[in-house]
């Protein structure tokens, strides 16, 4: 999937059918002068529904699509006949979707399962016909009930990617060439700080025909949560991964104070993320000789919380190791 291709936020107004209007037609026949009501019902209004397709990784499909409409049921007809119900309309969205209320941001639901359907708007009722109303002392009703209105609403689709392991790390700390060389995926690599501006996903191959989902997001900088960088806008893609992989350079100037700051934003922008399980590759170790690399191993000893391990992915030294370490997580 190209970078321009990766749509993740889309807005639309979406419209259910209203209902069809109850008949109060009479009973006639050549014999029969005053026949009784026979008006039918009139059929129900076309749902506007959300279905999840485990084969769609963007809302790309839905990026110009921005009124949905449903069809309107038909009116009901003599002979108690029903009006024929409006058309359904199918809105297909990747699994992680959250799809909330434009107007008060709140969230009506997610999509989370392949074949899992949601009613976003309700299509009207049908009106009732006029046989619904005879009784005793009213023989001949020549009401009916008309159709329930459309419901209309400005709704606004979230993707949150769903992947096993998130990759979490400043600008240009060697995440997309790490999932470009432990994965098929093929990011865009360069040189200079943010040079992934969409999120990107890889399916890393273990051992035994084995996979996981691997997500790459743009770098994350001090002040994201407040919405500097692109961080903020992003960080809702690690929100449902199982284990975060932090990925700090062998060059940084204070490896520890580095993941402080990371381990911040994540709170800062929601303090679940930290119940997350938490592993950190040192990459770009290459760069280190034995000694400096035992003298870094010993200070980190002390100082970091969480497992940690030394990788290169252009040196491919390490990888084997976190592959493993990530499965170890993924299935304990």
């Amino acid at each position: 999937m190209t970078e321009g291709n990766f749509v993740d936020y889309v807005k639309m107004f979406v419209s259910s059918g209203k209902g069809g209007q109850g008949s109060a037609h009479l009973h006639r026949e050549k014999y029969i002068e005053k026949g009784g009501p026979d008006g039918g019902d009139g059929g129900r209004g076309g749902h506007i529904i959300v279905r999840g397709k485990s084969n769609l990784w963007t809302l790309l499909h839905l990026k110009f699509k921005k009124h949905i409409r449903a069809g309107h049921g038909e009116h009901g007809s003599k002979s108690r006949s029903t009006g024929a119900d409006g058309a359904d309309v199918y809105v297909d969205v990747p699994l992680g979707t959250v799809i909330r209320d434009t107007e008060t941001n709140n969230i009506l639901f997610e999509i989370t399962e392949d074949g899992e359907e949601k009613i976003l708007v309700e299509g009207g009722k049908g009106g009732l016909g006029n046989w619904h109303f005879k009784s005793s002392t009213n023989q001949t009703p020549r009401y009916a009930q008309p159709g329930l209105p459309m419901e209309e609403k400005h709704v606004t689709m979230e993707l949150k990617l769903l992947a096993d392991v998130g990759l979490v790390g400043f600008p240009n700390a060697g995440k997309s060439t790490l999932l470009s060389v432990i994965t098929s995926a093929k990011p865009k690599i360069a040189d200079y700080e943010f040079t992934t501006l969409k999120p990107n996903l890889g399916i890393v191959k273990y051992r035994e025909f084995q996979t996981f989902v691997m997500a790459d997001i743009p770098g994350i900088i001090e002040g994201a949560a407040e919405g500097k960088g692109l961080g903020y806008y992003f960080l809702r893609h690690i929100e449902r991964n199982s284990v975060l992989l932090f990925l700090i350079p062998a060059d940084a100037d204070n490896i520890k104070k580095q993941y402080d700051i990371l381990l911040d934003e994540l709170r800062r922008y929601n303090p679940e993320m930290l119940d997350k399980e938490r592993i950190i590759a040192i990459s770009k170790c290459d760069m280190l000789d034995e000694e400096l690399k035992s003298e870094l191993q010993t200070e980190l000893d002390n100082e970091l919380p969480i497992p940690y391990l030394f990788i290169s992915s252009v040196a491919q030294q390490g990888l084997k190791e976190l592959k493993d370490m990530l499965w170890r997580i993924l299935n304990n």
